[in-house]
């Protein structure tokens, strides 16, 4: 009745086709007369989303181990033409390991051009997608200047209780950090939240190598964080 088909179906193709460290792990599904059930990975370590409320900010390193693992997801989904257009705390889960874990693929899509769905959350739209001009890859690489920023300043670049005003302040694109906010975050976020795409970080020439060679991850081993052999910044109780 509610036209959700699809959409369950498209989720599933997609949770089915992948297979990363740090996304939720797919089992299968199953249905009876009334529900359809999906098997996921048990990730009982809390959404990102409440242990940033909770403690407000993170420190920068902490925060850089974390960016780092969604700019790897991303590389990851991109190589299959997926983009995932909802990232945002809610949607990112703390392993018991203390490494992160991506989950809700509803509004994932399997695009090699551009798509014109208008879907996300508000504060993390991307211009390109308020403007309806269609969107693809960048999208993603915007979020994630949005997500470094908030996880840093403990509130989003564009924040405002008027879902219309969150638009406005999108497309004027005037970014204001707090005071003390590290110069090398500062710099990749601006190179993110970027909304001219031939100058977006991750939608250059240089692709992801931009952003993963860019001097905020300058400190950071891509190899060891990909095999999981870094310390991980925070561990559940």
């Amino acid at each position: 009745k509610s036209k959700q088909a699809d959409h369950i179906a498209n989720e599933i193709k997609i949770l089915s086709m992948i297979d990363h460290p740090f996304v939720i792990k797919f089992d299968g599904f199953t249905q009876d007369d009334k529900y359809l059930y999906l098997a996921l990975e048990l990730i009982n370590g809390g959404e990102l989303f409440t242990y940033l409320r909770g403690v407000g900010r993170f420190p920068v390193d902490q925060a850089r181990v974390y960016i780092a693992q969604i700019v790897s997801i991303f590389e990851y989904l991109h190589s299959k033409n997926i983009i995932y257009r909802d990232l945002k705390p809610e949607n990112i889960l703390i392993h018991k390991s203390g490494y992160l874990k991506l989950t809700d693929f509803g509004f994932a899509k399997i695009v090699e051009g551009r798509t014109y769905t208008l879907c996300g959350t508000p504060e993390y739209l991307a211009p390109e997608i308020i403007l309806n001009k269609g969107h693809g890859k960048p999208v993603d690489w915007w979020t994630c200047g949005i997500l470094l920023y908030e996880m840093i300043a403990g509130i989003d670049p564009f924040s405002d209780d008027d879902p219309m005003m969150v638009y406005q302040k999108i497309l004027k694109g005037k970014i204001k950090f707090p005071s003390g906010f590290d110069s090398n975050a500062k710099s990749l976020v601006k190179h993110l939240l970027e909304s001219d795409l031939t100058k977006r970080y991750g939608n250059l020439k240089g692709g992801v190598k931009d952003i993963k060679g860019h001097r905020f991850f300058k400190e950071l081993s891509w190899e060891k964080l990909i095999n999981m052999e870094l310390t991980p910044p925070y561990i559940p109780k």
